[in-house]
């Protein structure tokens, strides 16, 4: 039985809200693992459209259980809104298809104020958060005084817990940041009306999904962000807070890796990033303006427009290795039609050598000039293709090439927001 992991083969927004739409259609369980609501998954469903930051994209589908694991770090009023919305549009009506993990770690207003000011005060230096206070919840993880959402169950422990964590979070805030304080009762009060409300949800996520395994449920992992912005494997440090790739995904699931059927990184026909740090392939031209505003490039959680370059394959190769891709979801291949030409940047050069793999340090980022190679474009409408010879051949042309550049097939095409603008190529569950 095959337990599938979708995520992102770039720095993030590939698109992995859509395929995770679509694969759920043949997964029973569908399962987030990392992040928090920093990340945003947009969705056009009919007439209908959809964001989600926390909540898997299964749930817009009958009879799925969706689960938010243990690696998610949980801004509680950002959860319960998504809740709420997705009830009054007739969706989530019994409470047993979302469980949330009793040990996930808890987001606070101190951890939000603590991500502004801190971007604030490095100035020119910043790193290009979201702002959401996702990385100051991680570090309070790692240090072991953070609050999980079974502490919001026990008033005494949790008051107890959150009165110590302000001692020093307040005393950082007024006296180096010269910010306002967080108070303790209002926020004790909030928090317990949250950990009310989550109560139904709340579940030993890593057990209930052994369960799954062992009933014969196919499972199906969302990722959150992209490979390259893995706190290990990234381009520290501009990257997020937790490990994107396949292996965080089983630690923050509680799932094994031997688990684990397939792995399929979503990436874009181009490539895009958002916030600070390196992009060889940036494109800061007119073309580059032309792709951002063609596709759309901003983003779902915070608006901010995206940097636009061309496809970058030593990405790919590297996320090939990391994760051990079995195949491609390309995305937002329609965004390139019109183009008369189309660059794929195959190779690095770093001070006048050819380098194949991805550098380690920003340094050596920082030195890239892209080795491309330039193929012809496409023009029409291709959204209406429903079959991959449906599509025009310089454009079956182009995936091809994607495929031998970077040594993995290409099983799905996006060409079109919509649900039925999919080309799929090879089911994983099926594989």
């Amino acid at each position: 039985m095959k337990h599938i992991i979708v995520l992102g083969a770039q720095w993030g927004d590939e698109g992995k809200g859509k395929v995770v739409d679509i694969y759920s259609e043949f997964a029973d369980t569908v399962v987030r693992a990392t992040g928090g609501n920093n990340a945003g998954h947009t969705l056009v469903v009919g007439d209908e459209k959809f964001i989600f930051h926390l909540i898997p994209s299964g749930i817009l589908h009958a009879g799925k259980t969706c689960v938010i694991g243990n690696g998610v770090v949980l801004d509680p009023r950002v959860l319960l809104s998504e809740i709420d919305k997705l009830k009054s549009r007739g969706y989530l009506q019994d409470d047993r298809q979302l469980r949330v993990a009793l040990v996930s770690h808890i987001l606070f207003p101190y951890h939000i104020l603590l991500d502004r000011v801190r971007e604030e005060k490095l100035g020119n230096r910043k790193i290009g958060t979201t702002a959401r206070g996702i990385g100051p919840c991680y570090e309070d993880k790692a240090a072991r005084t953070g609050i999980r959402a079974c502490e919001l169950l026990e008033p005494g422990v949790f008051a107890e817990k959150l009165r110590a964590n302000l001692e020093v979070k307040n005393f950082l805030l007024k006296r180096y940041y010269g910010a306002e304080e967080i108070p303790f009762q209002p926020t004790l009060d909030e928090y317990l009306r949250y950990g009310e409300r989550l109560a139904p949800h709340l579940a030993d996520t890593s057990l209930f999904l052994s369960g799954e395994i062992l009933r014969g449920a196919k499972l199906l992992f969302e990722g959150a962000q992209g490979t390259l912005l893995d706190i290990d494997h990234g381009t520290y440090p501009f990257v997020t807070s937790s490990n994107t790739t396949a292996g965080g995904l089983c630690t923050g699931s509680g799932v094994p890796p031997t688990r684990i059927g397939g792995v399929v990184g979503v990436s874009k026909a181009y490539t895009t990033r958002v916030g600070g740090g390196p992009f060889p392939t940036e494109l800061l031209d007119e073309e580059g303006q032309w792709i951002r505003d063609r596709g759309n490039e901003y983003g779902s959680t915070t608006g901010r427009p995206r940097r636009c370059g061309w496809f970058d394959a030593p990405v790919i190769r590297y996320a090939k290795r990391l994760n051990g891709l079995n195949g491609i979801a390309l995305t937002k291949l329609d965004v390139l039609s019109g183009l008369p030409r189309i660059r794929i940047c195959v190779a690095y050069e770093i001070d006048g050598v050819r380098q194949e793999e991805v550098p380690l340090t920003l340094s050596g980022f920082e030195r890239i000039q892209p080795v491309y190679r330039q193929v012809e474009g496409w023009t029409g409408e291709i959204s209406t293709a429903r079959e991959f010879d449906d599509l025009p051949k310089t454009a079956q042309k182009y995936v091809r090439l994607l495929e031998e550049v970077t040594g993995v097939e290409v099983t799905l095409v996006s060409i079109g927001a919509e649900r039925n603008q999919t080309i799929l190529r090879k089911n994983p569950f099926r594989a």
